[in-house]
């Protein structure tokens, strides 16, 4: 890919919250491009949830519906990897792993994050299927089966929690994490959650799905979807070349970008949405997010526009000579004669 156009603002990441934000600009007559190397994190998953009229949708029907939208108000969408990006006089220049160029006045990173596994043999194969997170985005589908919960950090006795609503059979697995506390102990027997101690060695399966979890002692407990907490690392190398700012999570759940309400990052001209900036954000988060982040670089053009505006005209009228009057011919209609006399006359 070899482009040397310039726009109005170049997004990196076609996921919800860069396709967002490109219909939102596009809707206000802005060229964008969007650039996107096609692995969503969601990919896994067999159904988007918690998305208001399309939930159960497949990530990646979601994703094409969105990629039509955003082409049908202008967007250009660039299947391609940014591997570098860079300030230059009049904004950003990204440079893409074909060594193609595409540069613009404004720079929104969508760019999401990594979910960073337990070192556990098997969960990678079963991400997004047998083995969750998120009791919002997957609890539902393992309502009443036999649920275990990895204990990796502090999140496990939440997750617990969380999953016990949605199952009487919640299996807590030590795993690298010390004995319960007395007050924990007191809420797992409360709760009638059984305790593994022991290290979890792999995720078993049968016939492709996850069947339970072997330990290190060699013992099975079989098990219809295993719960566990990856660390959320922000796809955030382009940001940080910037000097964006980045910060570890409240909650110990990993890294973000920071940015205002609005999307604006510590960087003048550069924006994140999505997963790269919040962590927990699920898909119709990020579209909002995307939607606020698009909204917000549209206005940052006006004020730069306009600006502009008035400095050219200044600069046509020469120094020294003050404002025009109202309805004089400086460039800048504000009514005609005409029109005013008309308009005395009604009022009369």
């Amino acid at each position: 890919m070899q482009d040397s156009s310039r726009y109005d603002v170049i997004i990196i990441g076609g996921g919800a919250a860069g396709l967002s934000a490109a219909v939102a600009l596009g809707r206000s007559l802005r060229t964008t491009a969007v650039i996107d190397s096609g692995a969503p994190r969601n990919a896994p998953a067999a159904g988007v949830h918690n998305f208001l009229s399309r939930d159960g949708v497949p990530p990646l029907e979601l994703l094409a519906a969105g990629r039509v939208e955003a082409a049908s108000y202008g967007a250009v969408l660039i299947d391609a990897e940014a591997v570098r990006v860079g300030k230059d006089p009049d904004g950003f220049t990204v440079t893409l792993g074909d060594g193609g160029r595409v540069s613009g006045r404004r720079l929104l990173v969508t760019t999401g994050l990594t979910d960073e596994l337990p070192d556990v043999e098997g969960l990678p194969a079963h991400w997004g299927s047998g083995v969750i997170h998120c009791p919002y985005c997957h609890g539902y589908e393992a309502r009443g089966k036999a649920i275990g919960v990895l204990a990796t950090g502090p999140m496990a006795m939440h997750q617990v929690q969380m999953f016990r609503q949605l199952s009487s059979d919640v299996t807590l697995f030590l795993h690298t994490a010390p004995e319960p506390t007395d007050e924990e102990e007191e809420l797992l027997a409360a709760l009638s959650v059984r305790v593994v101690s022991g290290r979890v060695e792999a995720a078993e399966e049968t016939d492709g799905s996850l069947s339970g979890v072997r330990l290190e002692s060699g013992a099975s407990v079989p098990l219809d979807a295993l719960v566990v907490a990856p660390r959320f690392a922000a796809n955030s190398v382009l940001l940080e070349s910037l000097g964006v700012e980045i910060s570890e999570h409240p909650m110990g759940i990993g890294y973000s970008a920071e940015v205002d309400p609005q999307g604006r990052t510590s960087v003048p001209g550069v924006w994140a949405a999505g997963n790269v900036a919040d962590p927990v954000a699920q898909v119709m988060a990020s579209s909002a997010a995307g939607l606020m982040a698009g909204a917000a670089i549209n206005g940052d053009l006006i004020a730069e526009e306009a600006k502009a505006a008035v400095e050219r005209r200044r600069a046509a009228r020469g120094p020294g000579l003050g404002g025009a009057p109202a309805g004089s011919d400086n460039g800048i209609t504000t009514g005609t004669p005409g029109r005013t006399a008309e308009l005395e006359s009604h009022a009369h």
